[in-house]
């Protein structure tokens, strides 16, 4: 195997980590609210709650701060070493690319990040983690 396809690999393991990051803090809160609805226990537990809110903190401060997410910058890094420059990758990688990566001026995202983090900071007190 030679070089660029091993930078590619890592590349699409990136965009994968990348995408089960987003899906934890998204469909974390989701589970909650519905948790708290279906009475399941373990939307309280205080470690998780407080990953899900470590992770939506670190979004909303790079937001606020301007930077970009270091897997993102990491990923287009290996696709450069890789020479992908234009679609030429998986197809499921492509089609991950598309929905995290969407065009948009920076306060946008800022102002939605927040607003989610919000909701979370929210959650913390609608349904409380317990120790």
């Amino acid at each position: 195997m030679d070089d660029k396809t091993l930078y590619l690999i890592a590349a699409d393991a990136l965009l994968l980590v990348h995408s089960l990051f987003v899906f934890f803090v998204v469909a974390g809160l989701l589970l909650v609210f519905v948790g708290k609805w279906r009475a399941w226990s373990w939307v309280h537990h205080y470690w998780f709650r407080v990953a899900h809110l470590f992770a939506i903190g670190v979004v909303v401060l790079q937001s606020w701060l301007g930077m970009i997410c270091p897997l993102t910058v990491w990923e287009m890094q290996l696709r450069e070493l890789a020479g992908d420059q234009v679609y030429s990758g998986a197809f499921i990688a492509h089609w991950l690319q598309q929905l995290l990566y969407y065009r948009a001026p920076d306060w946008v995202f800022a102002l939605l990040y927040t607003a989610f983090g919000a909701l979370v900071v929210a959650s913390w007190f609608w349904v409380r983690p317990r120790k």
